[in-house]
């Protein structure tokens, strides 16, 4: 039973990190907005930006959705995931996360609404001082869309985290010919973590250990009453 359970694979709990790095990103943004005054229809170069940033990514990813395995940059090779892997692969497939991706593409569009209208407020940091409107604009657009695929990867570690291990083991596992076919996977192969280990295994070894310890005293006992003369 312990080898279903999600809380094992530590990519998860990486995605979740990932979710940190979100206020940052969103600084990031305000430095680059700072850089110039909006034109004569803010509003609509926001939509647009936000439509390249956010909009284009979110209908990718509700085709494909992210791979969980994928850390963007290196990911887990297909032909080399666990069972439980593919199993918790087959398990991304939920209107809830789907439903989790609309969400977050519509909050990204109010907080790039509210960060462009605060951006003259830090014109001072502004990285690129004299570029031109458009190119703060195109320059966001890149860090909206890894803003995204983190608020999917962190949904998804989540969902699958709160999967309980009868529910992982009736999931039939996820192919890698399906898998290339239905889920969003970049970076590298070069991820092969190993599970987990919880305190169960490692409370189980003790317990063999100091079940050893007195058969192998009294085996140093019996040898050494052997080794006594005979008086």
């Amino acid at each position: 039973m312990s080898q279903t359970r999600a809380a094992s694979e530590p990519l998860l709990w990486v995605q979740l990190l990932g979710l940190s790095l979100l206020p940052l990103e969103a600084l990031l943004v305000l430095l680059l907005l700072a850089g110039s005054d909006p034109g004569p229809l803010p509003g609509l170069e926001r939509l647009l930006a936000w439509a390249i940033g956010v909009l284009a990514p979110a209908v990718l990813l509700w085709r494909r959705p992210a791979d969980v395995w994928s850390l963007l940059l290196v990911q887990t090779p297909a032909n080399g995931r666990r069972e439980l892997q593919r199993r918790l692969s087959a398990l991304q497939a939920s209107p809830v996360l789907r439903i989790g991706l609309a969400v977050g593409a519509a909050l990204l569009l109010v907080q790039f609404w509210w960060l462009d209208a605060s951006s003259a407020l830090a014109s001072a940091l502004a990285p690129l001082p004299e570029a031109p409107r458009l190119v703060d604009l195109l320059l966001s657009a890149p860090l909206l869309a890894l803003m995204l695929w983190q608020w999917q990867q962190g949904l998804q570690a989540l969902w699958l985290l709160s999967r309980s291990p009868e529910q992982i083991a009736a999931t039939a596992p996820l192919e890698p010919a399906a898998l290339a076919q239905c889920r969003l996977s970049l970076g590298l192969p070069l991820l092969l973590p190993e599970p987990l280990v919880g305190a169960e295994p490692l409370a189980s070894g003790l317990a063999a250990a100091v079940a050893v310890e007195p058969e192998q005293g009294a085996a140093d006992q019996q040898g050494s009453d052997l080794d006594q003369p005979i008086g």
